[in-house]
């Protein structure tokens, strides 16, 4: 059974077809980049997988199942545009709330454990208003860890991230990656997902131009996709 799976995905905004026909697949343990000009339909199609949006025609399933059920969605880790903690709770306050939302048995133990994995121990007891940008990043990706996800969906992680922070966030990824979960990332960041990728999948105008396993050529030559596939 496929971790990740888009069967004939269409999504439609107005008149304007903005995914069309879309088919993509991911097993469990693979890492795949799905990539794409700006305006290809990679946040669109991350978002449908997620379960924040609703495919206009086609299906989505996650081990078989709808992602905007609730048990699906709890096997489910999310990355995307914001941080997405809240900014008068401490760390530790942020990720034993997430903990006890995902009824983890210790919330608090769980939380104690990304703190130290993502280096935030130290200021557990901080306010997350009071943290440079890098440090609510660092505490963003294990909000997204806190739970063990079977799949992780990554809209543009490497955007905006302090060096440490995607330091902390490839070994987080290659070390669930190393357990068998499945990631999918949507990227411009192309050298840093081709590093990781197992995967790729090119978007072009909202249509699936290219899915196979990464190559050596493509960590080589990371423009190499879009100058074979990428126009119309």
């Amino acid at each position: 059974m496929h971790a990740v799976a888009a069967e004939g995905v269409w999504k439609f905004y107005g008149d304007y077809p903005a995914l069309r026909d879309v088919m993509l697949h991911a097993e469990p343990g693979a890492c795949l980049a799905l990539i794409g000009r700006n305006g290809a339909g990679k946040t669109t199609l991350l978002r449908i997988i997620g379960g924040f949006s609703k495919a206009g025609r086609g299906q989505v399933r996650i081990f078989g199942n709808d992602p905007r059920e609730t048990a699906t969605r709890r096997r489910m880790g999310w990355i995307g545009h914001g941080i997405s903690v809240y900014d008068e709770l401490s760390a530790l306050e942020n990720l034993t709330l997430f903990g006890r939302l995902y009824d983890l048995p210790d919330p608090r133990h769980a939380a104690m454990d990304w703190l130290e994995r993502t280096g935030l121990d130290r200021v557990k007891d901080g306010l997350v208003r009071e943290f440079s940008r890098g440090m609510r990043q660092r505490l963003a990706v294990a909000r997204a860890f806190l739970h063990e996800p079977a799949v992780l969906l990554l809209d543009e992680p490497f955007t905006a991230l302090d060096d440490r922070a995607i330091a902390v966030l490839q070994r987080l990824l290659r070390e669930a990656l190393a357990d068998g979960r499945t990631v999918v990332m949507s990227t411009h960041q192309l050298r840093e997902a081709l590093e990781l990728a197992t995967h790729v999948t090119l978007l072009n105008r909202g249509k699936t131009a290219f899915q196979g396993e990464r190559t050596t050529q493509m960590v080589d030559d990371p423009g190499w996709v879009y100058a074979h596939y990428g126009e119309d």
